[in-house]
């Protein structure tokens, strides 16, 4: 488990980290979300120890993760994909790492294994792809066989094989009882993936909870139907508290009614329906719902089509 208290983190004037609460219960995947410059980053380096926090504290299995005897049997961490020795070849930066906690080489080969690099173990890491270095920091996270794994971004860098391998490990580590604390930008994975979700935006937790109720929360259900006599239905539904709008002919998207309140209404006046569909919105509506005033940066369009190159805030 995670625990943090009133976790504050500033660089000089800088407020990265505003005074935030929350846990990471054990035995399901929670995904930490924001924007660029939102403070997750800096929250997980406070939760290993590697920035430390200018006021509140947090806790990993109970105490703070300097206090752990053998730290890679407990916190298994991939912050930064880039942070190995680059002359070394995978197996021997492994090994290095085991050796600091007399992990057995059978382990390293485990790990290598798991993580498909036996065929590139023998290679030096400075010449790995961004997907090639993500697995090996994904290797020496699980190296320790940990009972909490933080990994930002684990996907960054990664093919689609690569992709749903890193949501079927970490659904299984959590199916096991471990803690699985990751973030990532690819909003459709992380709904995928993610049982509960932390959302943060300038520093401050804007929203926590499921993956279903932050969707619920951060976007409006519609209702898509679509009938030969649209025109008459969508006359009859409009009101007050119903919007109606139409992106085709023959085809209504309705706001503010149920999909049996549509039915019922269609079938009091005889008119037919060929689909009557709920949908729900998205994760990625979601988060851009919740986070739209916490945006750091945002990109302007100079003319209709060539954006402007706009700076992007480092997380």
């Amino acid at each position: 488990m995670i625990e943090a208290t009133n976790l504050t983190k500033r660089y000089g004037d800088k407020l990265a980290v505003d005074d935030i609460s929350f846990r990471v219960e054990p035995g399901k995947v929670t995904g930490f979300l924001g924007p660029n410059g939102a403070g997750k980053s800096t929250t997980m380096r406070m939760i290993v120890g590697l920035d430390r926090p200018t006021a509140g504290h947090v806790t990993v299995n109970g105490r703070p993760y300097a206090e752990h005897r053998s730290p890679l049997t407990q916190v298994g961490a991939l912050l930064e994909a880039k942070a190995v020795h680059t002359g070394r070849s995978a197996r021997n930066h492994l090994r290095a790492l085991a050796a600091t906690h007399g992990i057995p080489d059978a382990r390293v080969t485990e790990v290598i294994e798991m993580t498909g690099l036996e065929s590139v173990a023998k290679r030096r890491v400075g010449g790995f792809s961004l997907g090639m270095g993500q697995r090996l920091g994904i290797a020496a996270a699980l190296l320790g066989d940990p009972r909490t794994l933080i990994l930002d971004e684990p996907v960054n860098g990664l093919d689609p094989e690569g992709v749903l391998w890193v949501r079927t490990l970490v659904k299984y580590l959590a199916s096991q009882g471990r803690t699985v604390f990751l973030s990532s930008h690819l909003m459709s994975e992380m709904a995928l993936t993610a049982d509960h979700l932390i959302v943060i935006g300038r520093g401050r937790i804007v929203a926590a909870g499921p993956v279903d109720e932050i969707v619920a929360r951060g976007t409006r259900t519609s209702v898509k139907v679509v009938s030969p006599q649209a025109t008459e239905l969508a006359e009859l539904l409009s009101g007050p508290e119903v919007t109606v709008t139409s992106d085709e002919p023959g085809t209504l998207v309705v706001h503010g009614a149920t999909a049996p309140a549509v039915g019922e209404k269609a079938a009091a006046t005889g008119i037919v329906l060929h689909e009557l569909t709920p949908v729900q919105g998205s994760l990625e509506e979601a988060f851009l719902s919740l986070t739209q005033d916490t945006v750091e940066y945002h990109a302007t369009m100079a003319h209709a089509d060539a954006p402007s190159t706009g700076q992007e805030a480092a997380r």
